[in-house]
């Protein structure tokens, strides 16, 4: 039997940032620290980079298969981002959040906006933010995959992500991994205790009105105990 205390349903929580913001490194903190929750495995089109691993960091699937799934509404959302297409799978985060699982969601503020249409009483959506521009273009650099052309374009649509603020549950500036870390699992377990996330906790609240009514009626603490 299900504890009510305990039983809930799953959670999305979405992570957004432009980049150079540090959203990886949180990512990767998270999923290490936080056993009960999974990350959303996309697919993609772009081309699989060395350190990537086919269905665990994405699902590379060509531009064809990509349209199919689209077409079909295979997927929760999808974007084109720089020339490639990315987009959430619907069915396994289905399963997952009926089966009281969470989902870890890293995907642009298009695809945040296409989820809060279809699921936005299963989300809480967080951005995080560089301490600094400078602080930004270093984070940038020193991951050697860019050239600066490269990198103004990221900045271009840094620009345009960080107007969208306003549309985000929770703001992180990640001017400090540690602290920003501590608080995106403060969030996660915020989130898990809202009441809308908990619906087999009806069953404890009729249960305590019950018992309340018993013990009030007798005028007798000791009711509950005398069966």
């Amino acid at each position: 039997m299900t504890d009510p205390i305990t039983a809930r349903r799953g959670l999305m929580l979405v992570l957004t940032s432009p980049s150079g913001a540090g959203k990886s490194t949180l990512t990767r903190e998270l999923l290490k620290t936080e056993t009960e929750i999974a990350l959303s495995v996309s697919v993609t089109t772009r081309p699989r980079r060395q350190d990537e691993i086919d269905h665990v960091h994405y699902h590379f699937i060509d531009k064809s298969r990509f349209g199919q799934m689209r077409d079909a509404g295979e997927l929760l959302e999808w974007a084109e981002v720089h020339g490639n297409f990315y987009g959430t799978p619907r069915q396994a985060v289905e399963d997952a959040l009926s089966a009281g699982k969470d989902v870890l969601f890293d995907i642009d503020v298009a695809g945040v906006r296409q989820l809060s249409e279809l699921v936005r009483e299963d989300m809480a959506t967080v951005f995080l933010l560089p301490p600094s521009v400078a602080e930004q273009i270093s984070r940038l650099k020193r991951r050697a995959t860019d050239e600066d052309k490269a990198i103004l374009r990221r900045l271009t649509t840094a620009r345009d992500e960080i107007a969208h603020w306003r549309d985000f549950d929770y703001i992180l500036v990640n001017d400090d991994l540690e602290r920003a870390f501590s608080s995106l699992r403060a969030i996660l377990a915020a989130e898990r205790l809202k009441q809308n996330r908990r619906p087999k906790i009806e069953a404890l609240i009729a249960e305590l009105d019950r018992d309340l009514e018993k013990v009030l009626a007798a005028g007798n603490l000791a009711t509950l105990a005398k069966g």
